[in-house]
């Protein structure tokens, strides 16, 4: 996505692990965050699933359903009373910077103290700034859109859709009662939940189109090469409700039909991983967010998770949160950032690797192997 517009930078402060002096995180086309687990990792990974709730007026939602708003304050509202992000977008011509402040209020809640957006254009002697109202439980780039002047609800779509377009996927969830096991409406097909759980409808969507045809084949020749075995998926309307689909399935030389109760975990995430990063180009998010995608999969699957980043990476940003040191291993250090609690245990740090540094060791060991002598740091 050498022309795109991209996320380049966020600063974030008083959120959760992140202390009130807050970090300022680079984001790479790929990015792969490595870390002990309680370093921070999940907590940035988190901060983006918040945006997405807040880019659908659901702030208050993604509050209550994660615990409370003090839990999402550094060391709780005693300690820190707000939270301060700016996100840097930027391409070969335009620059936006958006900065918000969410403070810790009566009734445990948070509301947008500040809501800024500044656009730049290359050779622009003033940028253009843009000042939502404050006070308000939800993002003003969803709430008053409607109400600025035709130039500021421009930029702020604009921004919106970016933001909207930052998506976190997570498929931990293949229990017997998840939606990717069972049926699901085959009209939710726009795009890929965070859980997969429309996995099917998406599928059958993309096979449907004329152009998505060889995407989809694409995927299928994919997860044949793990699992070889592996046919086809069967993806029809049901013959009860036509409104209905389920993950059904085939393998090679056998018209015996499978259902998706049928696949092992790891099978099914990795299903759904290939899906996600081999969709056509054109209905991928803009940056995609995967937390520990490496969960029950081969070492070879693994590897081919690795590819098929590369390839999305072509069109979309990526970021990885791992604790897999194969997985690491098949980045280079550039892209790699490494989590880690700071001396005093209280916070995280984030620090991105020096490949110049690292090149006389690199002679000899691998990234995981570094990883793993502590030589880059992000052990215990």
């Amino acid at each position: 996505m050498n022309n795109e517009i991209k996320l380049k930078e966020v600063f974030l402060s008083g959120f959760k692990s992140i202390s009130k002096e807050g970090q300022t995180i680079p984001i790479n086309d790929i990015t792969v965050l490595i870390g002990a687990n309680g370093a921070g990792k999940s907590n940035l990974v988190s901060f983006f699933s918040m945006l997405n709730y807040m880019t659908t007026g659901a702030l208050q939602t993604f509050i209550g359903k994660n615990g409370s708003a003090n839990s999402f304050l550094y060391y709780g509202s005693k300690n820190t009373t707000r939270i301060n992000t700016t996100l840097f977008f930027s391409d070969e011509e335009t620059s936006d910077k958006y900065k918000f402040s969410l403070a810790y209020a009566a009734g445990d809640t948070l509301i947008f103290t500040e809501e800024n957006i500044t656009y730049s254009k290359k050779g622009s002697s003033k940028p253009f700034e843009i000042k939502l109202d404050p006070g308000s439980k939800e993002s003003g780039l969803y709430y008053q859109l409607k109400n600025r002047k035709v130039n500021e609800a421009r930029v702020c779509k604009i921004l919106h859709n970016l933001l909207r377009r930052c998506q976190v996927f997570q498929f931990h969830d293949t229990s017997g009662n998840s939606s990717i096991r069972n049926t699901g409406y085959i009209h939710d097909n726009s795009f890929l939940r965070s859980d997969a759980g429309n996995l099917a409808a998406f599928l059958y969507a993309i096979k449907q189109n004329k152009d998505g045809e060889k995407y989809y084949n694409r995927i299928v020749r994919s997860i044949q090469q793990i699992m070889p075995q592996f046919g086809d998926f069967d993806l029809h309307p049901s013959a009860i409700n036509e409104k209905n689909i389920i993950l059904n399935w085939t393998e090679n030389n056998s018209d015996f039909l499978f259902g998706p109760h049928q696949i092992s975990d790891g099978t099914l995430r990795f299903m759904a991983l290939t899906t996600l990063l081999l969709q056509p180009p054109d209905s991928l998010p803009n940056v995609i967010i995967l937390d520990e995608p490496e969960l029950g999969l081969h070492p070879s699957a693994i590897s081919a998770l690795a590819g098929m980043v590369n390839t999305a990476s072509k069109y979309c940003q990526v970021i990885l949160a791992t604790q897999s040191t194969r997985l690491v291993d098949e980045f280079p250090p550039e892209n790699i950032i490494v989590a880690e609690r700071d001396s005093s245990g209280n916070k995280s740090e984030f620090k991105k690797l020096n490949k110049e540094k690292l090149n006389e060791w690199l002679t000899e060991y691998s990234m995981g192997e570094l990883w793993e002598k502590n030589i880059v740091g992000g052990k215990p």
